[in-house]
């Protein structure tokens, strides 16, 4: 009993140095997150409060305002901290590789299967909506890497949708906050099997940095494709 009283603490610690550590990096960004939360928090409270004075039950609504309002800075701070995050790796080489690992079950991401000395560079993530390349960097540079892909995909893998982003900000581009959720509106066409023996094919062909070391996530800004490397296959 004694042990599962100590996990269950040690885990209530983690989770709220979690939170603190969340708050502290979208404070940074967002520097009236603590006001916005206050306001949200107490002015729910409040509501309850007169109209608890009201019907005469100012403690029971009370209590029930409290948790409404800690329901509501808490939604608040997620939307906020979410927003914060996205906002920082804007504009980040492999941005868009970190928000593909994130989409969620049945998605396997392969980042930088293209990419130049720019540091234009398309991803690959596959489901049951087909094959999807996510390029990010300059649009005219990445539309020629992307074009080429999607011949080399439609030539392997025929029977297989190929869909095409491009994340950024101008006209028919997709914004990196929004990537997670275009990426799940796409039509479910694949059976589970049929995505399986799609990534066997897919991974049977490498790709461009499958011998080089890719870090998670964004990559460091000063990262360079070697001498030897190619635009694209």
């Amino acid at each position: 009993m004694a042990r599962k009283e100590t996990a269950a603490d040690a885990a209530n610690a983690g989770r709220l140095k979690q939170i603190a550590l969340t708050y502290k990096m979208t404070r940074k960004v967002d520097t009236k997150i603590g006001l916005v939360l206050a306001a949200v928090g107490l002015g729910t409270l409040a509501v309850f409060l007169v109209i608890g004075f009201l019907l005469g039950h100012p403690v029971y609504l009370g209590i029930f305002g409290l948790l409404v309002g800690l329901l509501g800075a808490a939604v608040v701070f997620g939307r906020r901290a979410e927003r914060a995050a996205f906002g920082q790796m804007e504009g980040q080489p492999g941005a868009a590789a970190a928000v593909l690992d994130n989409v969620g079950r049945g998605w396997t991401t392969t980042p930088a299967v293209v990419m130049n000395r720019s540091q234009d560079v398309v991803h690959r993530a596959v489901g049951k909506a087909g094959i999807v390349l996510v390029a990010e960097g300059n649009p005219n540079r990445v539309k020629s890497l992307l074009a080429a892909e999607k011949k080399k995909m439609n030539r392997i893998v025929a029977d297989v949708p190929v869909h095409d982003i491009i994340v950024g900000a101008g006209e028919g581009q997709v914004e990196l906050k929004k990537l997670r959720t275009t990426m799940l509106k796409l039509p479910r066409v694949l059976t589970g099997p049929q995505v399986t023996t799609t990534n066997d094919r897919l991974r049977a062909l490498g790709d461009l940095m499958s011998n080089m070391p890719v870090p998670k996530g964004p990559m460091p800004k000063g990262m360079r494709m070697p001498k030897g490397g190619k635009s694209g296959r």
